[in-house]
């Protein structure tokens, strides 16, 4: 005969007690394959054998992993990196095969979010990787556009821009327009933002050179490849107001770059 579903609580329900059922559906850590493990995509953050790598070596290898990672499970069954890309790599380097981690459900903007959050008070940081941070979190928070206040519950579309931007600059301690000119830097070349890192560009030249059509930053590299010469910072604006007026050209660039140029 079959049984009735009565819409009743079950038997274990009725005599479990609260905190037996917040333990059931609570997140704990668990141990899995770190061949599991796929990199976040576009993950902005470098993880490289450095100084700081080393030392987290020597930590794991010495009192274990203290802090899990964070991941959240893909629909092949394997699992995407939140937080812990860099105590996965140091875990590789010591031949381990597995890794502690909280597996939690998170869709795309919320897991950009927290991945975001959980690196970018990180010390030492480039250029370049707080730039594409801070881009990340940006289009992720004006995808939501939701404030975390009760003021504005629902933001117009016109104000998701200008709010994301206030919103990324006040968890990490940066004005608005300084999140805005990192996130100018993402439009540079790779080979233009590199100089940035460097310290061979300086950061508010290279905000103004973010505004070169991809051709244009190609000539202005070619320039400065023959030359070794960078665009200081009135040359820099001169390139960027011309831009704006019609397509530069090799020769417009090496004019202004030799202060040959007016605009």
């Amino acid at each position: 005969m079959p049984k009735l579903d009565l819409g009743l609580p079950s038997y274990d329900s009725l005599f479990s007690t609260e905190e037996e059922r917040q333990e059931a559906n609570s997140e704990k850590v668990m141990t899995i394959p770190i061949d599991k493990i796929t990199d976040f995509k576009e993950h902005p953050f470098h993880v490289t054998m450095d100084e700081d790598m080393a030392k987290l070596i020597d930590s794991i290898k010495e009192n274990d992993m203290l802090m899990p990672a964070l991941v959240r499970p893909k629909k092949d069954g394997s699992y995407e990196m939140i937080s812990g890309h860099r105590r996965k790599f140091a875990l590789s380097q010591l031949g381990r095969k597995e890794m502690n981690v909280i597996i939690r459900d998170l869709d795309d903007d919320q897991a950009t979010i927290l991945m975001v959050d959980s690196n970018i008070q990180r010390e030492n940081l480039l250029y370049s990787e707080k730039a594409f941070a801070y881009r990340m979190k940006y289009e992720a928070l004006k995808r939501q556009g939701r404030r975390t206040d009760l003021t504005l519950v629902q933001v117009e579309p016109k104000l998701k821009k200008r709010w994301a931007a206030e919103m990324v600059g006040t968890e990490v301690g940066e004005t608005m327009s300084t999140i805005k000119r990192y996130i100018r830097l993402t439009y540079l070349s790779n080979y233009l933002l590199e100089f940035v890192d460097k310290n061979e560009l300086p950061f508010t030249v290279a905000v103004d050179l973010s505004y070169l059509k991809s051709n244009e930053q190609s000539l202005l590299l070619a320039f400065i490849g023959t030359t070794k010469k960078m665009p200081n910072g009135s040359q820099a604006k001169k390139l960027k107001e011309l831009s704006q007026q019609k397509e530069l050209t090799g020769e417009d660039i090496e004019k202004i770059l030799r202060g040959e140029a007016k605009v």
